[in-house]
């Protein structure tokens, strides 16, 4: 008996009334409106007294709640109640408000629908139960038999006293079965009425690529900042341990360079963090640029062992924010390449140089077998992706791979504005970007296979050995 009557006053069907219910309320003051507008044109008072007079009063109503309808609003409300009360699931359902004029009109048709179907309910609710309970108590009670009413009549014959209860059980049967009808039928309209449209799922999938652009961003900062000082720590602790008794000098300055290291990238980290949980982290040191920060960290990766030489040849502070920043990040994930791959002591050259209205950008190291063993691993490094990936953002390009007997890494980013190039500072018989007597090379004459494995993608591609070399 319980699960007979559940599709008819279960918790799903007791909802979903209480949804047709808010719908006949809505309706109440489109209804007053078609009294208005009906009273005069018939040319009769009885329109709150004459059912046909109220349904006609309904039915004039029920296009103005469709103007209405087109208020941004309606949409998030018509949603909101669903998912409480029909039991729809959410992913079926759009967000927001409708925008576009096919949205706007599936609204209309939505609201329509609930105000109408809930009307009629509404009404049946409040008429049926009266009606039917009194049939029901019909045989309890003599003296309504007798009393003349307007539905009941006189009730003097023997068998419909019998009768009424079962009259009275299927009337309340039907009121609830055309609630749970009615309940079900809007339940089942909803996501074709109100779920998402091509524009809705356009601009979700635009929000999921947006959210993946942002972690994707934030990974590659993780990588970059952490990676390169959990590196250069390491090495500038080696450096010292091995010095420690007959350099106390440089064991100094590498304990001085451990600190400053850390304590930046905690800085950096709290900032990522914060963005991660929402907000703006406060307190914290700005992000680096190749202007401001370059020379520290040239000066914590001396600290390390490694041996570098940097030949700048721009106006670094007159190079665009953006362009700035990921040009230092570009310049640290070299270094922590070769800290990482190539050991302490080897040779490092750093160039920065900005010509033709680009910025170009090269690190290299000596090919050790440690290099050719971290060139050589499947699917290649995170890093070599993370500056291919900021040279893409920029428009620009970058090739990485062995060159007449070095590693090199080399960047190419556009200039929103040309740069005048400036005297190079620290060079030591450095001639350019692409090392002494040797031209710079074509945009677009690099190899299809680089160092994270054949055809990498983003723009990170391996140039050709020339003969002779390794």
């Amino acid at each position: 008996m319980r699960k007979a009557l559940r599709p008819l006053l279960g918790r799903r069907a007791r909802r979903r009334w209480i949804h047709l219910i808010l719908g006949g309320a809505l309706a109440v003051p489109y209804v007053l409106v078609g009294t208005v507008v009906v009273g005069p044109v018939i040319g009769s008072s009885e329109v709150l007294t004459s059912f046909p007079l109220q349904l006609l009063s309904f039915a004039v109503g029920l296009p103005l709640a469709a103007v209405t309808s087109l208020f941004p609003l309606t949409r998030p409300m018509s949603v909101a109640t669903v998912r409480a009360l029909c039991g729809v699931e959410a992913a079926r359902l759009a967000e927001g408000p409708a925008r576009t004029r096919a949205a706007k009109g599936r609204t209309a048709v939505w609201f329509t629908l609930h105000l109408a179907l809930g009307g009629i309910v509404s009404g049946m609710s409040l008429a049926v139960p009266p009606f039917g309970a009194v049939l029901v108590v019909l045989p309890l009670v003599p003296g309504l038999r007798d009393t003349p009413a307007p539905v009941l009549g006189t009730f003097d014959r023997s068998w419909a006293p019998l009768l009424a209860p079962v009259a009275g059980v299927a009337t309340l049967t039907a009121l609830a079965a055309c609630a749970a009808g009615c309940g079900a039928l809007l339940a089942r309209w909803a996501p074709a009425l109100l779920g998402p449209g091509p524009e809705d799922r356009l601009a979700a999938a635009e929000a999921r690529a947006a959210d993946l652009a942002v972690r994707n961003r934030l990974a590659r900062e993780l990588h970059d900042s952490v990676g390169h000082a959990l590196s250069a720590v390491t090495l500038q602790a080696s450096a010292a341990r091995r010095v420690l008794d007959t350099d106390p000098r440089f064991v100094r300055e590498a304990l001085a360079a451990i600190e400053e290291t850390t304590r930046r990238t905690v800085g950096e980290l709290d900032a990522v963090l914060g963005v991660l949980r929402g907000g703006e982290a406060s307190g914290t040191a700005p992000a680096p640029t190749l202007a401001d920060d370059l020379d520290g960290l040239l000066r914590r990766t001396r600290a390390g062992g490694l041996r570098v030489t940097a030949e700048v040849a721009a106006d670094t502070g007159a190079l665009p924010p953006t362009v700035s920043r990921e040009a230092y990040r570009i310049v640290q994930e070299g270094l922590s390449n070769a800290l990482r791959h190539a050991g302490p002591g080897v040779a490092v050259t750093v160039r920065v140089r900005a010509a033709a209205g680009r910025l170009e950008i090269a690190v290299e190291n000596p090919v050790t077998e440690a290099v050719r063993e971290a060139a050589s691993r499947p699917g290649g490094g995170h890093g070599l992706r993370g500056v291919a990936e900021r040279a893409a953002l920029l428009g620009g390009a970058a090739t990485a791979g062995p060159a007449t007997g070095v590693w090199r890494l080399s960047v190419r980013l556009p200039l929103n504005e040309p740069v005048e190039p400036v005297e190079p500072t620290g060079i030591d018989g450095l001639d350019g970007l692409d090392g002494p007597n040797e031209p710079d090379e074509p945009d677009g004459q690099n190899e299809p296979d680089g160092p994270d494995g054949p055809g990498e993608p983003n723009g990170l591609e391996r140039p050709r050995a020339p003969e002779g070399t390794t």
